[in-house]
């Protein structure tokens, strides 16, 4: 494929032009094939420049080569920009994608501070070393991160992120914590988040308290009241105040008076049962 691209034609502006019309007005495929061929070169130029962060070659111009029929397909020749300058900002756009989505299976990052981190990180990190130690200064991880992010323009909190990120590797959660059959897996030492026995049956005996409780005040209202209550908050997909008025004949301002009234006469014997259940009707 290289060796192709490298003997591919070099498009002069007008023929670039011409090609770009007949694609967006016409949809000439023979046009977006010669564009695009023309301008592989470019992309594995770029692909190049990438292979550092342990990408297959043939991967990141797979992913070069997408970028570059994306901005085949958005190019709009109407705007007096070379086709190659606009193509630029797509291919490196996926390739970055491309590698930040296989350098780890932890996401690396999805702002434009993170990506930029990224990319960025390890040469801004170098050079502001160099310049310290020209000076004879020596600086901490903490100093050295602050000076990182005004350099990068991003917050401090992005860079610790990122160095944490960058400096590591995955581990399999399966791996054990000593070299021999003894040791324990890593995933035996993370904490259960999930709710305690003792704290599942007081939450149960709880729920089943308010129920009691809501069932002995609904029974206080009358049939017309507890009905309106039920369709409106105790099924799933509660009813609109109109479609209530409809089945029982009455207007959508009247079903709200009698829902607020009976609203009203729950919160009294709830709150004269227990204070806890005070807010859950408010």
């Amino acid at each position: 494929m290289t060796r192709q691209a490298m003997k591919a034609e070099l498009l002069d502006a007008e023929t670039e032009l011409q090609l770009a019309y007949a694609w967006r007005d016409q949809r000439d495929e023979a046009a977006l094939h010669r564009l695009i061929t023309a301008y592989m070169r470019l992309a594995i130029s770029m692909a190049s420049k990438f292979r550092r962060y342990g990408a297959p070659m043939n991967d990141l111009i797979q992913e070069a080569t997408l970028g570059l029929m994306k901005a085949a397909d958005k190019f709009d020749p109407d705007r007096g920009v070379r086709f190659s300058t606009y193509a630029v900002w797509w291919i490196r756009a996926s390739i970055q994608e491309f590698v930040m989505r296989n350098w780890s299976m932890v996401r690396t990052g999805s702002t434009s501070s993170q990506k930029s981190l990224f990319f960025n990180m390890r040469r801004v990190q170098a050079q502001l070393e160099r310049e310290a130690a020209a000076e004879g200064e020596r600086l901490d991880k903490h100093q050295l991160h602050q000076r990182i992010a005004t350099e990068v323009g991003v917050p401090l909190h992005d860079v610790e992120m990122m160095d944490g990120r960058l400096s590591g590797s995955d581990f399999s959660l399966n791996a054990r914590q000593s070299g021999d059959d003894e040791g324990r897996e890593w995933i035996e030492t993370l904490q259960d988040e999930a709710a305690q026995p003792a704290e599942v049956v007081e939450r149960d005996k709880d729920m089943k308290t308010i129920r009691n409780w809501l069932a002995a005040a609904l029974a206080e209202l009358n049939s017309r009241e507890r009905f309106i209550v039920e369709e409106r908050k105790l099924r799933e997909d509660g009813r609109t105040l109109e479609s209530l008025g409809q089945e029982l004949g009455l207007s959508k301002e009247r079903i709200r008076q009698l829902e607020s009234a009976a609203f009203a006469k729950l919160r009294k014997i709830l709150e004269a049962q227990s204070k806890e259940v005070h807010d859950f009707f408010a």
